[in-house]
């Protein structure tokens, strides 16, 4: 392949996408179309907002394109159609087909928020912080048909940071994606197609990243304060770490649990995992070796508050088990 500007299909949905996309339309190369997911329908009054990728190629005249399955005969024929040398693809929510991939010369590149082949799949930032990794990065592969599984062309390695959300972090990853990105399609503008192109993953280190349910939110207080720690954090933004407690009602209480903190306040010898210690209000919690203190939640149905808010105007007695 000569060098020279490249033509290229922009392919994302979610937010993680924009910086790299942004970067790429400023460079001196060609978008020819932003491919992205077709809008959700509400079943509201309100209708769904635009994805961040559709309100971005909007507000650069960018022309858009949203089939329901990108591998359909009608959608390969349109991605020929524009003559693209390259697709870069980010936060898309499909899996691109041999036939997809090969209606571009140098096929497609994939940014990706970890360092793979350590969580392949849909939500990578979450279970970084889930299982308490000190570090995590972006991979930038050339595609195939295989979830995550190409060859890596770039990366980026970047530390945790001790109170960093999983929103938070994915915010960061996709700033750190941005070089990443511009150094593969730098490797491949010269790449003639054919010879053996970035390192291919060692098999024996892949890992799962699935995509997260509302019932992952959860909160397991037989684990220890620093595991319920990373489980609060990279719930955030979504789906929220949540406890449920018994006061009697019919239903028991959801509580959102939005941060907290490790406390020096010693469990008590005889307080069961989830059990709740009020001490001069404040709100803690026995896990499995010590306490949790509650910072911020969010009753059902109410807004945010303190935990010292909550204390005040809710009975949530002491010995209460969530």
């Amino acid at each position: 392949m000569p060098d020279r500007p490249l033509t290229m299909v922009l392919m994302g949905t979610g937010p993680f996408a924009v910086p790299a996309f942004e970067a790429i339309r400023q460079s001196g190369d060609s978008i020819a179309m932003v491919v992205t997911r077709p809008e959700i329908i509400s079943k509201s009054r309100k209708p769904a907002p635009p994805s961040p990728v559709r309100q971005w190629a909007a507000a650069n005249d960018l022309s858009v394109y949203d089939p329901p399955n990108i591998n359909d005969d009608d959608a390969i024929e349109r991605l020929q159609a524009q003559q693209a040398d390259l697709f870069v693809v980010c936060d898309y929510g499909q899996i691109l087909s041999s036939a997809a991939l090969e209606a571009a010369p140098l096929g497609g590149i994939n940014l990706h928020g970890s360092l793979l082949p350590a969580y392949r799949g849909a939500a990578p930032v979450q279970w970084a912080l889930w299982n308490g990794d000190p570090e995590t990065g972006v991979s930038v592969i050339h595609m195939t048909p295989r979830l995550d599984g190409g060859p890596v062309i770039a990366s980026a390695t970047t530390p945790i940071q001790v109170t960093e959300t999983a929103g938070e972090l994915e915010h960061r990853l996709s700033e750190l994606g941005v070089a990443s990105t511009l150094d593969a399609i730098e490797t491949l503008r010269t790449w003639d197609g054919q010879s053996p192109i970035g390192a291919a993953q060692a098999k024996a280190l892949v890992s799962k990243a699935p995509r997260l349910s509302k019932a992952d939110g959860r909160i397991d207080w037989t684990k220890t304060v620093r595991e319920i720690d990373f489980h609060v954090r990279a719930m955030q933004p979504w789906p929220e770490a949540f406890t449920l407690a018994e006061t009697g009602a019919k239903q028991p209480l959801r509580l959102v649990i939005r941060e907290i903190a490790a406390t020096e306040t010693a469990r008590p010898e005889d307080a069961a995992p989830g059990q709740v210690i009020v001490d001069a209000r404040r709100l803690l919690i026995a896990a499995a070796d010590g306490c949790v203190e509650i910072l911020r939640l969010v009753p059902a149905g109410k807004r945010e508050m303190t935990a010292d808010e909550f204390m005040r105007g809710n009975q949530l007695p002491a010995g209460t088990i969530l």
